[in-house]
């Protein structure tokens, strides 16, 4: 099985930040790049549950770091 999922933001700055923080994460369950102002991640996986397990974990890493970078511009 295959997915592509495309994010799509504001700035390719903000794109390639976030890519960035997960990138890291990927270890091989998933390939990533940005193109533009999008991430562009390829996900493949043998069933339909490990493919939600691998979207899943991926959603939330780039959420995580979105609230991150969306908070760099604010200082306390």
């Amino acid at each position: 099985m295959l997915c592509t999922l495309i994010l799509e933001y504001g700035s390719g700055e903000e794109a390639s930040k976030i890519h960035r923080s997960v990138e890291l994460d990927n270890q091989g369950y998933l390939r990533t790049e940005v193109r533009d102002n999008r991430i562009v991640a390829e996900i493949g996986a043998s069933s339909l549950n490990s493919l939600l397990h691998t979207l899943d974990d991926f959603l939330a890493c780039a959420s995580v770091a979105e609230k991150i970078v969306a908070g760099e511009g604010h200082s306390e």
